[in-house]
C-alpha cells in the first residue's frame, strides 16, 4: 500500500466536523429489529438458526443468550471479567469500550488523534469493524505514520470502518453496507467465519457495547 493511493481514495472524505450529522441520519429505523433487540443481534444460535429466523415469541432465554454470544478465535484472549471483558464492554459506549480492550490500542490511539471519540460514543446503533493491533503493525511504518499525521485522511480511513446500523452475524453472510466515510464494504461467509471486502477476516465478532456492535478484524480496510 502506498500512501499516495490512500490519499487519492480519501479525496471524498467528509470532514470530521460534519460526522455527527451523518451518524444522526443513520437512525434506529435501520437498526436491528424489535424481535432480536439491539444487544442480542441476529447471531447464530447453537441450533444453527439466526435471530432473524425466530420471532420474540419463539426464542427462549437460552436462545437469546446464545444469539448474543461473541465468536471467533481471538475472543479467547478477552478477559473473563472487568471493563475489558465482554460484559464490561457492553456497559460502555464503543470508543470507551475499545479503550478497555488490549487488542485495540492502536485503533483507539488513532480515534483519539482524529478527534472521533465523542462522535463514536454519542452515536446510536452503529457497527464498527475494528482492526486489531496486529493489523496496523502489518502496514508499512512510513505509510502508517503518514496516515496518523494527516487528520482528514485518518478520519476517512477510520469512518470507512463504521456503518450507521447494527449488523448482525446473519447479515454478514452476503452483505453490502454504506460506511460513514461514504463508501461501501462487503461481507461474506457463514457460521463463525466471515470476511470484509474479501481480505479482512473477522477474528472476534458480535461484541456488544452500549451503542455498537463490534467485529474485530485482522486487516486495516482502505477506502
Amino acid at each position: 500500500m502506498r500512501i499516495n493511493r490512500i490519499r487519492r481514495a480519501a479525496v471524498a472524505v467528509t470532514a470530521a466536523a460534519v460526522l455527527p450529522l451523518s451518524l444522526a441520519a443513520c437512525s434506529s429505523d435501520d437498526s436491528v429489529s424489535e424481535d432480536t433487540g439491539s444487544s442480542a443481534g441476529g447471531g447464530m444460535t447453537d441450533g444453527g438458526m439466526t435471530g432473524d429466523d425466530m420471532t420474540g415469541d419463539d426464542m427462549t432465554e437460552e436462545d437469546m443468550a446464545g444469539a448474543a454470544q461473541p465468536f471467533g478465535p481471538a475472543c479467547a484472549a478477552t478477559p473473563a471479567e472487568g471493563p475489558g471483558s465482554f460484559d464490561g464492554m457492553a456497559l460502555d459506549p464503543v470508543a470507551t469500550a475499545a479503550g478497555n480492550n488490549e487488542a485495540l490500542t492502536t485503533l483507539v490511539g488513532a480515534v483519539e488523534a482524529a478527534g472521533l471519540v465523542d462522535t463514536l460514543n454519542d452515536a446510536q446503533d452503529i457497527t464498527v469493524f475494528a482492526p486489531v493491533d496486529d493489523a496496523f503493525a502489518a502496514l508499512p511504518e512510513e505509510d502508517l505514520n503518514a496516515v496518523l499525521a494527516d487528520e482528514d485522511l485518518l478520519t476517512g480511513v477510520l469512518t470507512y470502518h463504521v456503518v450507521g446500523e447494527r449488523i448482525t452475524p446473519g447479515q454478514l453472510a452476503d452483505g453490502t453496507f454504506e460506511t460513514l466515510q461514504g463508501g461501501t464494504v462487503t461481507t461474506a461467509g457463514s457460521g463463525e467465519s466471515f470476511t470484509v471486502n474479501g481480505e479482512a477476516a473477522v477474528v472476534c465478532g458480535n461484541v456488544q457495547t452500549a451503542n455498537a456492535t463490534v467485529y474485530l478484524i485482522d486487516t486495516v480496510l482502505m477506502p
